[in-house]
């Protein structure tokens, strides 16, 4: 399980929550006030950490939401080739290949340690 509970109303911008099964950031969380009849209301926008898709939804305030648990972890690059990069975790030396962003191709070299993000079986390169 790599998520855990949590009430709409605990929610903050730059958090993160699960949107369709992807983890995504939180960029805007707008609250109504309680109808006649009914309770206060949260409209959540964000965009997915993997896949940078813009998402929105809307929950009651003490509405449970699932929240990924994210583990930012180190990795040394052992080899790429095209778009893609065979690394190295630093802690268990599991091998895995995943894709380099074009922001980081200038500077994605064999032997450079990077950041990477892990959630919900997808890893993503964040820092080279």
């Amino acid at each position: 399980m790599s998520w855990q509970d949590q009430e709409v109303r605990e929610l903050k911008e730059n958090k993160y929550i699960l949107i369709d099964d992807e983890p995504c950031k939180i960029v805007e969380i707008t609250t109504s006030k309680p109808g006649k009849h009914g309770e206060a209301k949260a409209r959540i926008v964000a965009i997915g950490i993997f896949d940078n898709q813009k998402r929105s939804v809307v929950y009651p305030t003490k509405h449970k939401v699932k929240v990924p648990i994210i583990e930012k972890k180190t990795a040394q690059i052992l080899s790429i080739s095209q778009n893609e990069g065979l690394f190295m975790d630093m802690e268990t030396f599991e091998q895995f290949n995943i894709p380099i962003p074009e922001e980081f191709k200038d500077r994605a070299k064999s032997g450079v340690e990077v950041e990477y993000w892990e959630s919900m079986g997808k890893r993503k390169l964040m820092r080279v």
